[in-house]
């Protein structure tokens, strides 16, 4: 045979030897993972019929083809043990399908098998939605990464990972290229010539879906005050496959194109409030459930959380684990607004319930309920992300707790009395910001509008402050002893704050207009359970907070008890900003109350429970009282405490008029170990003198 024709042939039986190769490399990865097969805390490997471990929370629901794993944002990790992870150091291939329900709180590996450093290689979703390949080729840690936000929420995308000796490092989203980097052209060092290969990495464990190791959360705020966590990739994962080929590029084309998955099982995410619209006027313990994975955090009972319902609003008050218990004004439309805790800083920490993420001492209780209010106590100390509590005594070894009351009012409002023992604080504390909350998805602007706030004080004087085009460093002139303030939420509800008289209102600015279209400011509360006191939100995919002006020092009072407390009226209402003033002038200076019986001792008003305190003596049975109100200092409806009342119900008589027991007259018993009193509310405003007659009914209860 001639020489020519000789090599002619070799070499086209080479070429088709090469050819095969190609084709079985595409027919049989060395991983697959389908994760059809129902298995108890385990995976299939249907290619090396192979059973790998899945730690952490996990369930199966309808994939690309069968099933896919849902993913828990948290815990849920594949582990494949180092001696049977495959070496792949000269050409291999990555695919799988994702959805991703939030983009993970830093990179998190779709499949790793290195150090992150100088052995193997990973190829993660990082915190901002890009495709990110990296691996350690001689020497060096080559990454090839895509745009942001290449992988879209809540959709089926094939990805693929792909290291060729002769092409370097690439990505592909949906079969096109993403990414990509050539490997270097020079040495790798000390007269050695490249390998092109990948460092393998011995003694390391195959990770699919979950960081190796702890890991700080991307964009924190503070160094020490952000914690390395445990977290993994927050949706689904099917199909996952290795080969040790590097596979042609129509081939990953044609895997992408091989399947038109229906939309994945992905629900759009909101934060809980229970039922819609007005209910009965009380608290009612619940169990208010966000999403499934994240639900399976905690290790809670049926009644976990209280809501709190009136029956002459659909407005409601949220006291959610999600929170921290903090307690959210909620809106018709669920839009929703929180405040503050008792917040301790410094150049390294916070201390405040935000960082108690699985509320080891935050909890909350129903004191009193009845038709004419409730009381709801919220207790929890300050804590940093190590679970440290604030101004730790060296001997007896406490810290800073804090006690809220709140006591409601069918009329929807709160008053929220805030109290610590004297001398338990230190450092810097901030004791109230106000924050919105954004649901995922939400931006600032589909949560407040553009005139996002109005300020004001018992005169009626007001300014509005707003997002504007360049809101620069000049400021609006603002009226004196500002003392009321009313966030504009794009709902027919506005939630409003009513502070003491000689309280101080700052941080009083316009903001930026771009961040109407923006998520919220924050995304390491509400809900993320990660150990950070500060993240800056990445995208639309979490639920965040935002804003926090204007933010008040209100007036500090020392109580008889040893201890320190401060007082504001909370609520919600339908009403104009006018109206408000009104509500805010009969809190601050109620109307003098005059006893026209005997037989009663008046204590006087209490602002903490919003309420005029009486005492009945052992024989009486008629009160008769007189309101001086005003303009001024008016009446808008009248709350009564009577110690010592009984069992007994109660006739009502307002200026002359017989008031029935009902919506507009309500009353209920607060058993005390030594008594029982009643409490009473009356629907009435007045800016003139009014009566109020009521009668022992021991017909009544």
């Amino acid at each position: 045979m001639p020489a020519r024709l000789f090599l002619f042939r070799l070499l086209l039986s080479c070429a088709g030897l090469a050819l095969a190769g190609a084709g079985h490399a595409q027919d049989s990865p060395v991983a697959r993972w389908t994760f059809d097969e129902a298995l108890d805390g385990e995976a299939l490997d249907v290619a090396g019929q192979r059973r790998d471990g899945v730690t952490g929370r996990s369930r199966r629901v309808a994939g690309v083809a069968g099933s896919a794993l849902v993913f828990d944002g948290y815990t849920t990790a594949l582990v494949r043990p180092a001696g049977f992870a495959p070496t792949l150091t000269d050409g291999f291939t990555i695919t799988a399908w994702l959805a991703v329900a939030a983009y993970p709180w830093n990179s998190v590996p779709i499949v790793s098998h290195g150090d992150g450093r100088l052995r193997g290689y990973s190829f993660d979703v990082g915190p901002r939605g890009a495709l990110e390949f990296s691996a350690a080729v001689d020497g060096r840690r080559l990454e090839a990464g895509s745009a942001d936000f290449a992988l879209p929420l809540r959709q089926w995308i094939h990805v693929a990972a792909r290291f060729d000796p002769a092409d370097g490092l690439a990505v592909y989203v949906d079969g096109e290229r993403a990414a990509s980097v050539p490997l270097p052209e020079r040495t790798a060092g000390y007269g050695r010539t490249p390998t092109r290969r990948v460092q393998r990495a011995a003694g390391l464990d195959l990770i699919v879906g979950a960081v190796r190791a702890p890991r700080r959360a991307a964009s924190y705020h503070r160094l020490a005050g952000t914690r390395p966590s445990w977290y993994s990739l927050d949706g689904l994962l099917d199909e996952v496959r290795i080969y040790d080929a590097a596979l042609p590029l129509d081939a990953i084309a044609a895997a992408a194109r091989a399947q038109r998955p229906d939309a994945p099982a992905l629900a759009v995410r909101r934060l809980p409030s229970g039922p819609p619209g007005a209910g009965r006027f009380g608290a009612y313990p619940a169990k208010l459930a966000y999403y499934p994975e994240w639900d399976a955090q905690w290790r809670v009972g049926p009644h976990p959380d209280l809501l709190l319902r009136f029956d002459a609003s659909p407005a409601r008050v949220v006291f959610w684990r999600g929170t921290q218990y903090s307690p959210a004004w909620v809106s018709g439309n669920g839009l929703w607004m929180a405040d503050q805790s008792v917040e301790g800083y410094d150049d390294d920490f916070t201390w405040e319930h935000m960082n108690d993420k699985q509320n080891r001492y935050s909890h909350v209780r129903v004191i009193e309920q009845h038709d004419a209010r409730v009381v709801v106590h919220w207790r929890y100390a300050p804590v940093n992300v190590n679970d440290e509590l604030m101004n730790v005594t060296e001997r007896a070894g406490n810290g800073a707790w804090i006690d809220e009351y709140y006591t409601f009012h069918p009329d929807v409002t709160g008053v929220r009395r805030v109290s610590w023992t004297r001398g338990s604080l230190a450092g810097s504390v901030q004791f109230q910001e106000s924050i919105p909350l954004a649901h995922p998805g939400q931006t600032q602007g589909e949560v407040v509008h553009d005139e996002y706030v109005t300020v004001g004080n018992l005169a009626g004087e007001t300014q509005r402050f707003a997002y504007v085009a360049d809101p620069g460093e000049a400021s609006r002139p603002v009226p004196d002893e500002l003392t009321i303030q009313m966030h504009h939420l794009r709902s027919r509800e506005q939630p409003f704050i009513v502070f003491e008289p000689g309280n101080r209102m700052t941080y009083l600015r316009d903001l930026d207009a771009r961040s109407l279209s923006r998520p919220g400011s924050s995304s390491h509360w509400p809900v993320g359970l990660q150990w950070s006191d500060g993240r800056t939100a990445q995208a639309l995919d979490r639920a965040t907070s935002f804003l926090g002006f204007p933010i008040s020092e209100p007036v500090l009072h020392a109580g008889d008890d040893g201890r320190d407390y401060w007082q504001a009226l909370y609520g919600m209402t339908q009403e104009p900003f006018a109206e408000l003033v009104m509500l805010a002038r009969s809190w601050s200076r109620p109307p003098e109350a005059v006893l026209q019986s005997a037989g009663f001792l008046l204590e006087g008003y209490d602002r903490g429970e919003r309420c005029y305190r009486l005492r009945r003596g052992a024989d009486a049975d008629v009160l008769d009282l007189t309101f001086t109100a005003t303009e001024e200092s008016p009446l808008v409806n009248i709350p009564l405490v009577i110690e010592d009342w009984g069992d007994a119900g109660a006739l009502l008589e307002l200026d002359g008029r017989d008031v029935a027991r009902g919506p507009g007259f309500r009353y209920g018993h607060r058993r005390r170990l030594d008594g029982t009193d009643l409490v009473v509310w009356m629907a009435h405003e007045a800016q003139r003198t009014t009566r109020v007659v009521l009668r022992r009914d021991r017909q009544g209860r």
